[in-house]
């Protein structure tokens, strides 16, 4: 990725993009018969960039039949790897020479900082594309032990048409996690993407086009959860849907498989992650930088952001002291700035939530110690915020905010440490700081999240699964090799052998 430009490049791209603003169906752009549509809102400005074509029952049905053709004559589901993987390759490639207007694209959506979308999202979307592009001739089948006289093989199919609901926090990061098992896998599918942030994959599946993937493999559907994104979870010839999102919209999607065919569903949802810092940490000023960045990245509008900060009381104090000297860091801004580190809240609804939060965690008795101010006048913005004299049983500690608010529980002991971060309904991320070896092995077990980092923050590479425990995560893994096994169906081939003759076996 070459270097940042200014504001004023990216907003001269800005001013030369076009939007795309209809479904993507069969590798061609297409409006539904009614013509209705929803808005593409700047959170930045409050203007509308674009008036999007709602996809309806109709291009549903459509895109679906379509799909399904593709799967069923084998255009992608039986091409040679070395084919499919060449296709992928060649889609990293045009991701990256389009990178810019993607990123600019997708700022003007979302609210996130230019910054963050040039150097981190669309560089591990690129790698994440590769990465599964690779893996699809190095995965091999098995034989399982069976006697001489019979062959026993297991292996992996594509599951056949795959729904990706996406996210509008990473829309082209998520877009990658989803499209590339699952198109690396031999599947067709369909995306359905957040209805805030929507342009950027119809533009990659254009782009997908052009490297040469078999129309009908991959499509896009644009429009409200409630309308296609409800379709999408109830159509009976979708064999399954991974969904990334809210907890409550991620239940749906279990009672849309229970209400149609029982399809499959795989959910990434929600998080009010814990980060622990015992009182031997090392360097406080480096734990601080981890758990800003932890906290603050992307607005706090992040599943495995540790908005819960369990630290010894001993130390409390001092680490306090330096996360307000990190804070001063933070930026809050204009998205295509790119010193800004903190953009815009990516909606009216979003921003009200947020605020609501805060001003709930005034009334419950915690101490707003930094920030607590939004605005909304020109533009969505909330600058960093920090309560302390927490209690695990206040709203902010228990319920997943979405925006750059950072709770601070204080306990005496290990053990009380450990009963606080599993007092939650969730358990997707967790972060613990010790130079202890001992108590960062225990901790890390103890800990019931799926990703739980010692003396950082983060989620791993693209070689790692990503998901949750209980209402965090249902079904399967975003990333690594696991990401495959949750696109495919596993088949059992059993063969006879042997030089039995018929009269011998009757």
């Amino acid at each position: 990725m070459s270097d940042l430009l200014t504001q004023a490049d990216y907003e001269a791209i800005a001013a030369q993009l076009d939007f795309p603003t209809t479904a993507y169906i069969d590798g061609r752009a297409q409006a539904a018969d009614s013509g209705d549509t929803f808005a593409s809102v700047n959170p930045a400005t409050g203007e509308t960039i674009a008036e999007l074509s709602i996809s309806d029952a109709a291009q549903v049905d459509h895109a679906v039949l379509k799909a399904r053709e593709a799967f069923a004559d084998g255009r992608w589901s039986k091409l040679d790897p070395d084919d499919r993987k060449a296709v992928l390759v060649q889609l990293s490639k045009l991701i990256k020479r389009n990178a810019r207007e993607l990123a600019v694209l997708e700022s003007l959506e979302s609210g996130k900082p230019i910054a963050d979308i040039e150097t981190v999202d669309i560089p591990e979307a690129i790698a994440c594309l590769l990465w599964h592009a690779e893996s699809i001739d190095k995965i091999y089948d098995q034989v399982a032990p069976a006697g001489d006289d019979v062959v026993a093989m297991v292996v992996r199919e594509p599951i056949g048409v795959v729904g990706c609901v996406l996210p509008w926090n990473f829309p082209i990061l998520m877009l990658a996690w989803k499209i590339a098992p699952a198109l690396a896998a031999g599947n067709s599918v369909i995306v359905k993407p957040a209805e805030e942030t929507s342009m950027t994959a119809l533009r990659i599946a254009e782009l997908a086009s052009r490297a040469g993937l078999p129309r009908g493999v991959l499509n896009v559907l644009p429009g409200p959860g409630e309308i296609t994104g409800r379709l999408l979870g109830l159509h009976g010839d979708v064999d399954m849907v991974s969904f990334t999102g809210s907890t409550e919209i991620g239940k749906l999607f279990l009672n849309y498989a229970a209400d149609s065919n029982m399809k499959r569903i795989v959910l990434e949802c929600g998080g009010k992650n814990p980060c622990v810092v015992l009182d031997d940490a090392e360097n406080l000023d480096v734990v601080a930088q981890h758990v800003c960045n932890a906290v603050m990245w992307n607005m706090g509008e992040n599943c495995s952001a540790n908005s819960r900060l369990i630290v010894q009381q001993s130390i409390a104090d001092d680490l306090l002291l330096a996360i307000g000297q990190r804070l001063k860091e933070w930026n809050t801004g204009d998205p295509l700035n790119p010193h800004n580190q903190l953009g815009a809240i990516v909606s009216q609804d979003q921003f009200e939530r947020i605020m609501g939060f805060i001003e709930a965690g005034k009334k419950e008795g915690a101490t707003l110690h930094i920030g607590g101010t939004g605005s909304s006048d020109n533009g969505l913005y909330i600058e960093p915020t920090v309560f302390t004299d927490v209690t695990p049983q206040m709203s902010i500690a228990r319920e997943e905010i979405f925006g750059p608010v950072l709770s601070i529980i204080t306990v005496k002991s290990i053990d009380e440490a450990i009963a606080v971060a599993n007092d939650s309904c969730y358990g997707l991320a967790a972060s613990v700081f010790t130079s202890n070896l001992k108590n960062a092995h225990r901790l890390a077990r103890a800990i019931r999240a799926g990703t739980v980092t010692v003396n950082t923050y983060g989620e791993g590479n693209m070689a790692t699964p990503f998901g949750g425990y209980k209402q965090s995560g249902f079904g399967g893994r975003d990333n690594s090799l696991h990401a495959h096994d949750q696109y495919t169906e596993l088949k059992t081939i059993w063969i006879d052998i042997s030089d039995q003759s018929v009269d011998a076996l009757s």
